[in-house]
């Protein structure tokens, strides 16, 4: 069955055009990603590097950390939200014309394992269960600005804010499943199947804004070629259903 799936993810690069040419061509890369992407990133990384030959290492790298990677390498691609990239672009740490829009992550609720399950079916139940939860947490990155501009939009900002936590350094399944708080809102592939946790279930209608995540090969990258197929993998329509295996969707191209 492994040897079927090789074969598989190997004439799939071969018909893209992304296969290394003898193992002398064989080479290491290294994808520096945010939280959000990464579940995603490493299914992609895994068949790239089966099929490829290319050794690919992802690294979950945000904030100050993120920069002591880049200006301290080896590192040849980051992914990022788009405010992320764009400060790299200005900082002149990415090349520009290779940054690459490729995932969506959609937004999702999870309780304690053992818990209730709230109703979360409708916006009106959405802000019912939000009201009558104890203590809600999410994050500041871009799944808790967007949950934020939610809590706005239902008019509840207020009566919620002596009851809401924000995580950081983590998930917010991580707060979640020690008891930080009763109800965790975060991006979907970042929150199904986490131990002491249980996934409800994803937002409702227009409260449900993904998080875009870009890819772009470093300034600094001494294996630009490798990078770029890497891109090309990650865009292609084969890559499309390893990235909803993790719970997010290809951006529209």
């Amino acid at each position: 069955m492994r040897a079927c799936a090789k074969l598989a993810a190997a004439c799939m690069l071969a018909a893209l055009g992304l296969m290394s040419h003898g193992a002398a061509a064989a080479v290491e890369l290294v994808i520096l990603s945010n939280q959000g992407a990464t579940p995603g990133v490493r299914e992609l990384a895994a068949v790239f590097a089966r099929a490829s030959g290319h050794r690919v290492t992802v690294i979950q790298v945000e904030g100050a950390e993120l920069d002591r990677r880049i200006n301290s390498g080896p590192a040849d691609l980051v992914t990022g939200n788009p405010d992320t990239i764009e400060e790299l672009i200005k900082n002149g740490q990415v090349i520009a014309s290779t940054v690459t829009p490729f995932v969506l992550a959609g937004l999702g609720l999870s309780v304690r394992a053992g818990a209730p399950r709230p109703d979360i079916s409708t916006v009106d139940a959405y802000k019912a269960t939000l009201l009558a939860a104890k203590s809600i947490g999410y994050s500041r990155g871009c799944s808790g600005t967007h949950i934020a501009e939610g809590i706005a939009q239902l008019g509840v900002t207020e009566q919620l804010k002596s009851k809401t936590m924000f995580t950081s350094g983590g998930p917010v399944t991580d707060f979640l499943a020690r008891g930080d708080f009763e109800i965790g809102i975060q991006q979907t592939n970042i929150m199904v199947g986490v131990p002491g946790t249980e996934y409800v279930g994803p937002l409702p209608g227009f409260l449900n804004k993904p998080c875009p995540s870009s890819v772009a090969v470093l300034t600094a990258s001494k294996e630009q070629d490798a990078a770029r197929a890497m891109i090309r993998f990650m865009i292609s329509p084969e890559a499309a259903p390893l990235l909803r295996k993790t719970y997010v969707e290809p951006a529209v191209r």
